[in-house]
């Protein structure tokens, strides 16, 4: 006897809840409570808050649906959504870290009896569009994972002992990188946007055609090395290098090189402690500003999503993606276009708009993209930080130009 396609998809969807909820857990070993409840700014989030909220995404929006369940503790809906004005208020972003109950004890007891309820009606036949959502919260997590882990990383860096997040993160011996060089990109009229039958956000489509002027991409990010060069040159220092808000940024946060870069230039907090950078490995944690920047003290500049996307949708999801335990970017030699996947999110030239025809989800879901399309620019390719199932060629990462805690870094362009 075999099992029905329905029923093949729901053990699929079950496995992978299973799969996507344990590694969040994972993500917090050896975290101490104290660890878990630490704010050390408001664009971050506790790790705490991260298990709570993505537990509440599915209490919210899978299990409410049916009108007999009820949720054992209301009252935490106030504290763990996010941004849903359409399900009710929240509380406030920047004090997250003031949540010292329910403790993390009360969270993770939160979090079992919402899995067990979710175990339970996943095995049972769920419509399209439940299944849907289901896989909506999936992604969801996966991207809080990340944010878990730059977020601890931000945290502990705070702390004057600069403790590992994990001392076993030993740092890579030196790498060896390919040579800088340019590989010419698609021109003309291409499509980009999401194709196929496989998830995507709503903001990664309609696919649709645009054009493309000759240009060309480097062959991989911007090395540490590299990025030196820059600093030592001065460049945070010359104002013609900046953008009028990047200037003012930088002399109003007082930043001199890269967050996390030790003065001596050669080393960086990671998420194993303090250790010697690798000179080969791609540049990471940089604002966009820092990276226009540097692109224009290259005689460069940044790529276009559309650029990005035209070079990496015939590419393999295939480098440094966070696997069972996270890393710092690593060098990478051989041919063509090299870590257009992990290692660094790319900063591209393009604004976080939306696309030709884009309409957001119907009801609260439709909070989740497009009311942030204001004010922030597009990265692709995902870090050393991001799940490798999450990620694909139309993915659009998104933030405001003068965030620089996530593992963002750069790719040249320039126009032939």
């Amino acid at each position: 006897m075999t099992l029905s396609d329905t029923a093949l998809r729901a053990e699929s969807l079950l496995q992978r809840f299973r799969q996507v909820r344990a590694r969040s857990l994972a993500l917090c070993q050896g975290l101490s409570a104290e660890d878990m409840m630490v704010q050390s700014m408001p664009d971050a989030s506790p790790a705490k808050w991260h298990l709570a909220h993505t537990t509440w995404f599915f209490e919210q929006f899978v299990l409410g649906r049916d009108p007999a369940f009820r949720p054992r503790h209301p009252e935490w809906h106030y504290l763990f959504n996010s941004y849903y004005q359409t399900v009710g208020p929240m509380h406030a972003r920047p004090q997250r870290g003031l949540l010292s109950r329910p403790s993390l004890d009360e969270v993770l007891g939160y979090r079992q009896r919402v899995e067990a309820a979710m175990e339970e009606r996943l095995s049972r036949e769920l419509e399209p569009a439940l299944a849907g959502i289901v896989e909506l919260g999936l992604q969801h997590e996966q991207q809080h994972q990340e944010l878990l882990l730059t977020d601890i990383k931000h945290a502990l860096w705070m702390n004057p002992l600069r403790p590992a997040y994990d001392d076993s993160l030993v740092a890579n011996s030196p790498g060896t990188s390919a040579a800088l060089s340019y590989v010419a990109g698609r021109d003309g009229i291409v499509e980009i946007g999401h194709a196929g039958d496989g998830f995507a956000f709503d903001n990664e489509g309609p696919r649709h055609r645009t054009l493309l002027q000759p240009h060309q991409l480097a062959n991989r990010p911007v090395s540490n090395a590299e990025y030196r060069m820059f600093v030592q040159d001065g460049g945070y220092r010359e104002p013609l290098l900046w953008l009028s808000d990047g200037w003012a940024t930088v002399q109003t946060e007082g930043w001199r090189q890269p967050l996390y870069w030790q003065d001596d230039l050669d080393s960086a907090f990671t998420l194993g402690g303090v250790q010697a950078f690798d000179p080969a490995a791609p540049v990471a944690h940089l604002s966009y500003y820092e990276a226009d920047a540097f692109a224009r003290w290259a005689d460069a500049r940044l790529p276009t999503e559309a650029e990005w996307e035209s070079a990496a949708e015939h590419l393999p999801v295939r480098g440094h993606l966070l696997d069972e335990r996270p890393h710092h970017p690593r060098a990478a030699s051989g041919e063509g276009l090299l870590q257009m996947y992990g290692d660094v999110w790319e900063w591209t030239a393009s604004p976080y708009v939306s696309y030709p025809g884009f309409k957001p989800l119907p009801g609260a879901l439709g909070e989740y993209n497009g009311k942030f399309m204001s004010g922030q620019w597009v990265l692709r390719g995902g870090s050393c930080a991001t799940p490798h199932d999450h990620i694909r060629a139309s993915y659009r990462n998104f933030f405001p130009p003068q965030a620089r805690w996530q593992f963002a870094g750069l790719r040249l362009a320039r126009d032939r």
